[in-house]
């Protein structure tokens, strides 16, 4: 076995429609995710034992045992690595740090091992399925349903006003849990075309998120300030929002424009695609 990295993208919810809830609890879900040029990287090298360290700017208060999804990824193949989880995005903040980890946690020692994955993904989270695929896609039922779909290159500023989020709290304040699905993809459509389509769509979270965490509203206000951007919206159960903008020149002047403005909040400019 030789050293190996992955790169974990941070994923961002461009849509989330809650269309149902089963029997079991699990909510349906309808939404388009895509993923950027930020996040994470997993190292993996051989060892005597399984063990987990984390570095990087967003270490402070991640696990390194088996609550830690990486962990548990690591763990179902039964072989002895030591890995380092370099963290660079938020913890609970709604664009599946966690899961983009894990799914390339399972990349990464599937790739260097041979070995075929020793469980079904969606065991470890609802969103890891969609980030094993690591690249635009329609996400569906409980996450287990994913399409991958061709969408233009979109040019975004992620921010995240430095809490998390507790997704089940989001889910219980919601005040309606059948809601109508996407409409129809525009597959092949330029950007400004498919903004265009993206206003009609939803984030059936996002009122509910501002409720429990009225600084999700602040932050969405500072993005509407910025004045340039074709559309702003919470990304997952929050906190982190996105803006939309023109070019990626675009994004990178106004996320400084806005780290200036709140030295205090994470915030990115990105590539989704």
């Amino acid at each position: 076995m030789t050293r190996t990295e992955a790169f974990a993208p941070a994923k961002i919810n461009l849509t989330l429609h809650v269309t149902g809830r089963r029997t079991d609890g699990y909510h349906l879900l309808d939404s388009l995710v895509v993923f950027a040029d930020v996040g994470d990287v997993v190292r993996v090298a051989p060892s005597g034992s399984l063990s987990l360290s984390v570095s990087g700017p967003m270490a402070a208060g991640v696990p390194t045992d088996g609550s830690n999804l990486v962990m548990r990824a690591a763990s179902a193949f039964g072989v002895p690595v030591s890995l380092d989880l370099e963290k660079h995005l938020p913890v609970a903040a709604g664009i599946g740090g966690g899961s983009s980890d894990a799914a390339a946690t399972l990349k990464a020692i599937a790739g260097v091992t041979g070995l075929a994955l020793p469980l079904d993904p969606l065991s470890l989270g609802a969103d890891v399925p969609v980030c094993m695929v690591g690249s635009a896609a329609r996400m569906g039922g409980i996450g287990e349903k994913v399409l991958p779909v061709s969408l233009p290159d979109l040019h975004a500023v992620l921010v995240n006003p430095g809490m998390g989020v507790f997704t089940p709290s989001v889910f219980k304040a919601m005040d309606c849990r059948n809601n109508p699905a996407m409409d129809t993809i525009p597959v092949g459509a330029d950007a400004a075309h498919f903004i265009r389509w993206l206003r009609d769509q939803r984030n059936d979270l996002e009122a509910a998120a501002v409720r429990l965490q009225p600084v999700i509203g602040t932050v969405l206000g500072a993005l509407h300030r910025l004045g340039t951007a074709r559309l702003i919206r919470m990304s997952g159960s929050g906190a982190t929002c996105f803006a939309l903008f023109d070019s990626r020149m675009d994004a990178e002047v106004q996320a400084d424009i806005l780290a200036d403005r709140h030295p205090d909040w994470w915030v990115r400019a990105c590539t989704l695609r």
